[in-house]
């Protein structure tokens, strides 16, 4: 097997070091992760400038765009070969309920996924990498469980993984995910010129925390898998809205 790994948080991070360290033996493995802290850069990819991708000297190949770009630079030129699996993190922070679609780690996973190949993403819930050990623990079961097990059809899974030591974790838990309420006002300040400036303001409260959700799990110490899917189509408002379509009356 042949495993494509990637993040978000830059190709330094402890995150991507953990998770490489932690997959050694299941697979080669090849890093292409961005070159700085790309969080919240969703699945945007780098049209406007041209790329660069460089090796450092553990091996790790670095790109100066986003974790998009370095899964699809990856798959589309920068690989001779067609990776098994792809995966991302380990996040540093959660990545639950709406905010999977800003997450770049998420989205890494997702542009795997999107060239039809298996794609799993690994955060762990709180900031500053405490308990990190357990995440790549984690990681490395849920890794090995799909080289065992392989999930039939299209495969993404988000999984998040609780700050607590290994031995406090409770049990892997399938998840949905949750919801939260809109996000705090932005925070208002200005520059030393006097100019108004604005920073995104902090997440809202958790909204479904049900057992069954992504929050939920990790409330209990346990493990979230929730697997995505990327058809972003309504289909129960698709009668509703064939009430506006029709033929266009065009004057002679």
């Amino acid at each position: 097997m042949h495993i494509l790994v990637s993040n978000d948080d830059g190709y330094t991070a402890p995150g991507l070091e953990a998770l490489v360290q932690a997959l050694h033996g299941l697979g080669e493995m090849t890093i292409v992760a961005p070159e700085t802290n790309c969080s919240g850069a969703s699945n945007s990819l780098t049209l406007n400038r041209p790329m660069s991708v460089r090796k450092a000297n553990n091996g790790f190949y670095y790109v100066n765009g986003t974790p998009s770009d370095c899964v699809h630079i990856a798959l589309t030129g920068l690989l001779d070969f067609r990776p098994d699996l792809v995966v991302s993190g380990i996040n540093n922070g959660a990545n639950m309920g709406e905010d999977t679609l800003y997450s770049g780690t998420v989205a890494a996973a997702t542009e795997g996924y999107l060239f039809g190949i298996p794609a799993i993403a690994f955060s762990l819930t709180e900031k500053g990498w405490e308990h990190l050990d357990g995440a790549a623990r984690i990681a490395r079961r849920i890794v090995e469980q799909h080289k065992q097990n392989p999930l039939s059809g299209s495969t993404l899974l988000n999984v998040n993984i609780p700050s607590v030591p290994y031995e406090a974790i409770q049990e892997i838990r399938v998840t949905r995910l949750g919801k939260r309420h809109p996000s705090e006002p932005v925070v208002k300040s200005s520059t030393p010129y006097g100019e108004p400036v604005y920073w995104i303001g902090p997440v809202g409260s958790v909204s479904d925390s049900a057992q069954d959700t992504d929050f939920g799990a990790i409330g209990q110490n346990a493990v979230s898998v929730t697997p995505l899917r990327f058809d972003l189509t309504h289909y129960e408002q698709l009668d509703q809205v064939r009430n506006w379509a029709g033929p266009l009356c065009v004057s002679p």
